[in-house]
């Protein structure tokens, strides 16, 4: 442990830290009290998240390792409004993507854990863009954004990564058409420099990808991030590693960086390293448990994905188990630099509900009458 540490950081000087470059042992030892302060917090301010640890976990004191501390299995999200907070000071309540008759989960936001999800994202992204806002394509239309108190996470998803971009083009009209023309102005303008480009995995891949791969045209100086559900890709037999390869086949474009998350711990961004696993930041980190039993899984052995954050203090968001399949492939082993856990996410548990932005997108537009997708020039 580096001297200058104290035995258990605050959350702002976890912050602050480069991201990534805490040591499992180091962000056992600062993420563990945080996350036990976190438990007390909205077991005293939220009393459906202190009847369920009444009843679930009767005996509980406190976490002596990160794994031990408490967690809400993710559907809870969607059938109970959880805060922490009074309702007057509710600035924003996000809510999942679900397709029609589904439900959706229900996050509400004060307005320091607004800032403290924006402030994270910022630190987790700013690793691999650097500090200026880059020139910017989302792969999105813009009238998606509406209400800008209530979003899907879809929307919330496209409003946070429009932060971090400047000369916004949005590369989609509403009904999914691409601006071809508005993209070869786009890049006349900026594509000879460093630029953003963003959307979600599936609306990257249908509307950008497959729209352009014949067309030759330079995307070398770009950096894509994207995330999503990969179940409709993956029915075309398109993964990780080949989607990476289209992409640096037809435009050069090869800095790449799929990240995952979710609405129910906005801010916790587990962002891709050039290894091509999955990386959490300091603040937050996984557990993958056995299906059966819950018990931590070993490395190498896949489970359900728990997700810790030390962000949210609006809700009891903290600890949340996911109905994701993952498996953690090293801890501080990293060839491309960064600390931790290295994981990746594997699928979904059978018969769960449809979830990835990416994925919902997909099956509204498969259950829509049929329509011709033109591309405007």
């Amino acid at each position: 442990m580096s001297p200058d540490m104290s035995p258990a950081m605050e959350f702002e000087q976890i912050l602050a830290l480069p991201q990534f470059s805490l040591a499992q042992a180091d962000k056992e030892a600062h993420l563990t009290p945080l996350l036990n302060g976190l438990t007390a917090w909205h077991r005293e301010r939220c009393p459906d998240y202190a009847r369920l640890l009444d009843v679930v976990y009767p005996h509980y004191t406190q976490a002596k390792r990160i794994a031990e501390v408490p967690f809400l299995p993710v559907g809870l999200f969607k059938t109970h409004r959880l805060k922490s907070v009074p309702e007057g000071e509710v600035f924003k309540t996000l809510t999942s993507s679900g397709t029609t008759g589904q439900q959706v989960s229900q996050i509400v936001l004060d307005r320091e854990t607004a800032r403290r999800q924006t402030a994270a994202l910022s630190r987790i992204l700013t690793h691999v863009l650097g500090p200026d806002r880059l020139p910017m394509i989302l792969v999105e239309s813009a009238g998606l954004i509406q209400d800008r108190r209530r979003f899907n996470a879809r929307a919330a998803g496209v409003l946070g990564m429009a932060n971090f971009g400047r000369r916004h083009f949005y590369a989609l009209d509403d009904e999914m058409r691409l601006d071809r023309g508005g993209l070869r102005a786009f890049l006349d303008q900026f594509g000879g420099r460093p630029f953003l480009i963003f959307g979600f995995t599936f609306m990257v891949w249908q509307y950008f990808y497959s729209q352009l791969a014949e067309t030759g045209l330079d995307l070398s100086n770009g950096i894509l991030i994207h995330s999503g559900g990969w179940k409709k890709l993956q029915e075309l037999a398109i993964d990780n590693a080949e989607f990476r390869r289209r992409f640096a086949s037809a435009f050069g474009l090869t800095r790449i960086y799929n990240f995952y998350g979710m609405v129910e711990q906005v801010g916790s961004v587990y962002l891709e390293g050039e290894d091509g696993l999955l990386y959490p930041p300091n603040f937050a980190d996984v557990i993958i448990r056995d299906p059966l039993t819950f018990a931590e899984q070993p490395i190498g052995k896949p489970g359900l994905i728990q997700v810790v954050s030390a962000l949210p203090l609006s809700y009891p968001g903290h600890s949340i188990l996911t109905e994701d399949l993952g498996v953690v492939h090293g801890i501080d082993t990293s060839t491309c630099g960064r600390s931790g856990k290295s994981f990746s996410v594997i699928g979904r548990v059978p018969k769960a509900e449809l979830r990835g932005c990416s994925d919902v997108h997909a099956a509204m537009a498969a259950s829509a009458p049929p329509a011709t997708i033109e591309a405007r020039t």
